[in-house]
């Protein structure tokens, strides 16, 4: 997988991760919360219904509520607004000094202070009805009294009784109420005929089963206590414009947190697998610039990191390799000058100590020696120049036969001198047209040329060949000589190179020849390549572009 797919998934991979871990802690402490705040609404509710219930059943009453209602309200942060029949009780808005809100759509809640009756087992129908109207009796006598206390300031006692009726009690004068005593008095007498109604009441439940009869006799006791007890409490909660419960920011801070810091190990992640081979690239190229060649980086995997890692290793290989070929030169000059100057030396020395005659023979073998020495400077004058781009060519048309003819004469003396056998093959004057310098291309075929006599023993042939390949023109250069090993054909093009390893100069040339060559038939926008078998002989394969067809030219006269 390449670097940059690698990368896009990991992101998505935090991403989808982060996204992922986010929705679900934040749905959890969502949820969480919302249950929490569920749950205090439960209890709020059932603060205030115990609350409110509580007080009504104590107190026989709803008078004094109000700063009950204002506890509650400031307790449970919850508007509460009561009611009966009659009208309003209380609205915590006001009590609390506030404007009031309007309410909300949510139905309100009966709060009903009175006790449930508790019928005792074993009594007969009769017995239960009986019961029942003393309990209507004792709870109207009992809560009467505990509204009057209530409103005279005193406290209100209660303690359960029997059939579910509580019993009410003075609890004495209320901290900050008024001087004064109370005139309660709770008649315990029923007044003539009291017993009989209530008892006449009961009639209608005393025939059915016993579920239905106490189920009756308790519906009897609620309608009968109706009137003297407290009215039951219509309770509305809330308001419109109430915030409500929110979700508290400190676990989504948290959460949010933790995503944060999961992305960022990631991101830590990925910027040390990016930047490890890139910090090893910056130290070798450092190292590089420095001039250590021998620097090199891993370069193991297949994606754009690793591909950077092999192209600067090439790069690296280059530079060493090219480094290592200007020192090779340095010493190639040297080697190529040292040996005839020092006989240059030596001659003179010796004519000047008066040890050897100037005779012509004598001067004859200085001047070659001078002129050797001559052709290897100029030689590496055109190679610094063609490499430097900054030989000059006098380009034209050209006939490429008349070109090969007039290399196969300038060397034919040498050819016959070696023995070699010197001709030219291919298409006859005018048919086969270039476009360049006629000298410098002379000075190229030339070094081929002079390589292939030089290299031909006595008996064997050069042969110039002319032709054609894919529209180009194509001149090779065959010899029937002692051919070059396959290991030595990549280093055929290189400066100073010979197949002669102890270099020696009995084969002539200055070892330039072949770099110039190719050196100029590039700048002619050609190739040159080299094939050959060891005792078969080898051949120099010359491509170049056809110039361009002259005006009335035929296909006879064609140029590629």
């Amino acid at each position: 997988m390449s670097f940059r797919l690698r990368v896009l998934a990991l992101v998505l991979l935090v991403a989808a991760a982060a996204t992922a871990a986010t929705a679900w802690l934040t749905l959890r402490e969502a949820a969480g919360q919302v249950r929490e705040s569920a749950a205090a609404d439960q209890r709020s509710l059932t603060r205030i219904t115990e609350g409110l219930r509580a007080h009504g059943a104590t107190h026989g009453t709803w008078d004094g509520v109000l700063p009950l209602v204002r506890s509650l309200a400031e307790e449970t942060g919850q508007r509460i607004r009561v009611a009966t029949e009659a009208g309003p009780v209380a609205d915590s808005d006001a009590l609390l000094g506030r404007a009031p809100r309007p309410g909300t759509t949510a139905p309100p809640f009966l709060v009903d202070p009175r006790p449930r009756l508790e019928l005792p087992a074993g009594l007969s129908a009769l017995g239960l009805a009986k019961t029942t109207a003393t309990a209507v009796f004792r709870y109207g006598t009992g809560v009467t009294y505990a509204a009057c206390l209530t409103r005279a300031g005193h406290t209100v006692t209660t303690t359960p009784g029997d059939l579910g009726v509580p019993d009410f009690a003075d609890g004495g004068k209320a901290p900050g109420a008024p001087a004064g005593s109370a005139s309660c008095v709770r008649d315990e007498t029923a007044p003539t005929g009291v017993h009989q109604a209530e008892f006449a009441a009961t009639e209608p439940c005393r025939n059915g089963p016993a579920d239905a009869l106490h189920a009756c006799l308790r519906r009897v006791f609620a309608e009968r206590t109706a009137a003297v007890a407290p009215q039951p409490l219509t309770v509305r909660l809330g308001a419109v414009d109430d915030a409500g419960r929110t979700l508290a920011v400190g676990p989504a801070v948290a959460v949010a947190a933790g995503v944060v810091l999961a992305a960022l190990g990631c991101a830590v992640l990925l910027s040390r697998a990016v930047l490890r081979p890139v910090r090893a690239l910056t130290t070798a190229t450092r190292g590089l610039g420095e001039g250590d060649l021998g620097r090199r980086v891993p370069a193991a995997g297949r994606d754009e990191i690793g591909e950077l890692g092999r192209a600067f290793n090439r790069m690296a290989d280059s530079l060493a390799a090219s480094e290592e070929r200007q020192r090779r030169l340095v010493g190639d000059i040297a080697h190529e000058l040292r040996t005839p100057l020092a006989n240059l030396r030596g001659y003179l020395e010796a004519l000047r100590d008066g040890v050897l005659e100037a005779d012509p023979d004598l001067l004859d073998s200085l001047h070659e020696e001078v002129l050797l020495q001559q052709r290897i400077v100029d030689d590496l004058q055109d190679l610094a120049l063609a490499e430097a781009g900054a030989l000059t060519y006098h380009r034209r048309a050209l006939d490429a036969r008349e070109l090969l003819d007039a290399c196969r004469t300038a060397h034919s003396a040498r050819a016959a001198a070696a023995g070699v056998e010197l001709t030219v093959t291919g298409p006859g004057p005018g048919a086969v047209r270039l476009h360049g310098d006629p000298d410098r291309l002379r000075q190229a075929l030339g070094n081929l040329v002079g390589n292939a006599v030089r290299h031909t023993p006595a008996g064997g042939s050069v042969r110039l060949e002319l032709g054609r390949a894919d529209g180009r023109v194509r001149i090779a250069v065959r010899d029937t000589g002692e051919g070059i090993p396959a290991a030595d054909l990549p280093y055929l093009f290189d400066r100073f190179w010979r197949a002669d390893a102890a270099r020696g100069r009995a084969t002539g040339g200055s070892g330039l020849g072949l770099s110039i060559c190719r050196r100029i038939v590039a700048d002619h926008g050609g190739t040159v390549t080299a094939a050959s078998e060891p005792g078969k002989g080898s051949v120099f394969t010359v491509l170049f572009p056809g110039a361009p067809r002259a005006e009335g030219e035929g296909e006879n006269g064609a140029d590629f």
